[in-house]
C-alpha cells in the first residue's frame, strides 16, 4: 500500500469509524419511534432534527464536490428541518438510508485515485476535496 492510498483509506474510515464517538448507525438503531421528534429537556434539538441536519449537511458537501451546477444552500434555514419529528416512520428510515448512501459515496470519493485530494474543486472558491472530506467527517458521525 502506498502512502497516498494509506491516507485515502484513513480518510474513508474517518467518515464512519467509532473510535471517538458512537456511529450514526448505532445511535439510531434502537431509538423508539415515539422519541424521534421529542426534544429532550435542556437540549435544543430532537433526534429527528439532528438526523436531518446531518443528512442535509453531508449531502450538501457531497453535492458541492461532484456537481459543477451546485447551488449553495441558505444558512441556517436550508440545513434544519422545520418539524421537530418525522412525518412517518418511512421518512425516518429514508433519512437514515440517504445518510448512509451519501457517506458511502464520500468514502468512495476519498479512495478514488482519480481525484487529487489537494486539488481545488473547479466550481468552488478555493476549497479542496480533502477539506470537504474532512469537513464531512467532522460534521457527521459515522
Amino acid at each position: 500500500m502506498t502512502k497516498a492510498s494509506s491516507l485515502r483509506e484513513q480518510i474513508a474510515k474517518l467518515l464512519s469509524w467509532e473510535d471517538a464517538h458512537v456511529s450514526l448507525d448505532a445511535a439510531v438503531a434502537n431509538l423508539p419511534a415515539a422519541l424521534r421528534g421529542v426534544q429532550p429537556a435542556g437540549l435544543p434539538y430532537s433526534p429527528w432534527q439532528l438526523l436531518e441536519h446531518l443528512r442535509i449537511t453531508q449531502h450538501d458537501i457531497l453535492d458541492f464536490c461532484r456537481n459543477p451546477e451546485y447551488r449553495e444552500l441558505t444558512w441556517p434555514d436550508d440545513y434544519w428541518p422545520a418539524a421537530a419529528g418525522p412525518s412517518s416512520p418511512a421518512a425516518w428510515d429514508a433519512s437514515v438510508a440517504q445518510f448512509q448512501h451519501d457517506r458511502a459515496q464520500l468514502q468512495e470519493m476519498a479512495k478514488d485515485p482519480a481525484i487529487e485530494l489537494e486539488a481545488r474543486i473547479p466550481h468552488g472558491s478555493g476549497q479542496t476535496y480533502l477539506r470537504e472530506l474532512l469537513l464531512a467527517a467532522d460534521r457527521a458521525p459515522g
